[in-house]
């Protein structure tokens, strides 16, 4: 029995009736491919993430991933990958045979960009150093380490497989192995975490040289552990200053940030993020993956694959599990949402460019959120003011019909 193309038909809600111009260039293309199997599954994890078995079904899951992409290669169009991330779970529990195999087997469907920025994510206690020169030798020129923090308690807390000595060595061997851009994850905002705790983490991360940051609060998801058994998380008090002092320090040592948990060396941003954020398309294959895919006559369509690895893995299920196509109505807000993370916002004019949608179409929310200092008052660019950063929600809101 063969896999169908789609497990149901596109969905239209809103303004669907108003047709929108068809787009001039399509945006540049990346491609998800999300592997959802981890160690261990921790507390505070709202993602896709599996506990793994002893044997990973790597070869019947690079088999399914390629025939995935091989029912979404209709919305290539032409287009060149300009970037691939790998994400999870953990990917680095894979062979690099295995991620070998799965990326030659893209290229020979869709060609890649001769700059492209192919991302891994690894956990510090999968690190192997011949596996990860492996990788390397593969073409993957970007690593992404979940550090979340150096210390102990916090670690413990946290469910992570790893302690700090080892996410020190991490960094040290992704060096090594020949991975000159490099970042590393890390939370604040931990279950009894002082100041002083926040920056002794923040301190080590710098002093190991990643070319980008990602440090965002731990916030407690609906569907985890955490969410149902609460730990002791800092004051609202705490949480600002340690904001207020990372964001200091972290600029003190030239790290600038370009989105709202994001910090990076002068040319080092992670333009796989960039994409999402600037309403790029994304192809997204694997369990439980999302992707966004824009087409010539103006559609843009949101995508979601099957979640269970065992139903995604199962050739009587289809790979795709639903999609909706973006109405006139919803497009405001779903450019929006990601393109005023950025620190710098975007260009105005793309958002005609990227949606086919006319600049008129964002003027009564533009009005209401630049009268309530949320908004830069700057004809050529769509940008939050710092009040707009720290009350995004409710920016965006003002965009919502």
């Amino acid at each position: 029995m063969t896999r169908e193309s789609s497990a149901s038909p596109l969905i239209f809600g809103g303004d669907a009736s108003s047709p929108r111009a068809a787009l001039p260039v399509l945006p540049p293309l990346a491609l998800y491919i999300h592997i959802p199997w981890c160690v261990r599954k921790c507390p505070y994890c709202d993602f896709n993430s599996h506990t793994a078995s002893p044997v990973l079904p790597e070869e019947e899951y690079v088999d399914a991933l390629l025939a995935d992409l091989d029912q979404d290669l209709h919305a290539v169009h032409g287009r060149e990958l300009s970037s691939i991330f790998f994400g999870g779970g953990t990917p680095s529990l894979f062979s690099a045979d295995s991620l070998g195999r799965l990326l030659k087997g893209v290229e020979q469907r869709i060609p890649f960009a001769s700059d492209i920025e192919i991302t891994l994510e690894a956990n510090p206690g999968t690190f192997e150093q011949d596996k990860f020169v492996a990788y390397r030798k593969l073409g993957i020129n970007r690593l992404s380490i979940g550090i979340q923090s150096f210390q102990q308690e916090k670690l413990q807390a946290l469910g992570r497989i790893h302690n700090g000595d080892e996410a020190v060595r991490a960094a040290g061997m992704a060096r090594q192995a020949g991975f000159d851009n490099f970042n590393l994850d890390l939370m604040h905002g931990l279950p009894n975490q002082s100041l002083d705790d926040a920056l002794a983490d923040l301190r080590t991360a710098i002093a190991l040289k990643p070319t980008h940051l990602s440090w965002y609060q731990l916030t407690l998801e609906p569907n985890t552990v955490f969410w149902n058994q609460p730990p002791t998380l800092p004051e609202d008090d705490t949480l600002w200053d340690i904001q207020e002092a990372g964001q200091a320090l972290l600029a003190e040592h030239g790290y600038a940030q370009y989105e709202v948990s994001a910090y990076a060396l002068p040319g080092r941003p992670a333009r796989h993020n960039l994409n999402y954020w600037s309403f790029g398309d994304f192809i997204g294959i694997g369990a439980g993956a999302h992707g966004k895919l824009s087409h010539p006559d103006g559609r843009i369509v949101r995508t979601w694959k099957t979640r269970l690895p065992k139903d995604y893995l199962n050739p009587a299920k289809s790979f795709r599990a639903g999609e909706k196509a973006l109405t006139n109505d919803e497009m405001p807000f779903e450019f929006l949402m990601n393109a005023l993370r950025l620190t710098e916002g975007v260009e105005s004019r793309l958002y005609p460019e990227r949606t086919g949608m006319t600049l008129e179409s964002l003027a009564e929310g533009r009005r209401e959120a630049e009268q309530s200092g949320l908004l830069q008052v700057e004809p050529s660019r769509l940008v939050a003011t710092e009040r707009g950063q720290l009350f995004l929600n409710d920016l965006l809101q003002k965009f919502l019909t």
